[in-house]
């Protein structure tokens, strides 16, 4: 998926460059995070969408489901791995620690 590619290429950037790294996280205090993630993303060159990264997830999630026994009601969720927002922020903040 193309949102995914650009992620990682945006994820690579924010650990090599201090001050994108802080401008993302930044925007984690925003009203709506995800939206001002998307909003500074595309400014930056990075074609990030609301509506590409949450579907993405739910293909994700879905697809999980469906290899876990047919996706029945006691199938496991992994924490975080259907959302690609959340994993994004995991790596970039790990660095700053």
């Amino acid at each position: 998926m193309k949102v995914l590619d650009e992620l990682e290429r945006l994820q690579e950037d924010a650990l090599k460059n201090e001050d994108l790294r802080i401008k993302l996280l930044a925007t984690k205090a925003g009203d709506n995070p995800l939206s001002c993630f998307c909003r500074l993303a595309r400014s930056l060159g990075y074609d990030i969408n609301e509506m590409d990264l949450v579907y993405a997830g739910e293909e994700a999630y879905a697809g999980m489901r469906r290899a876990m026994n047919g996706g029945g009601e006691n199938s496991p969720m992994l924490e975080n791995e259907d959302d690609y927002y959340s994993l994004f922020f995991s790596a970039i903040e790990k660095k700053g620690r």
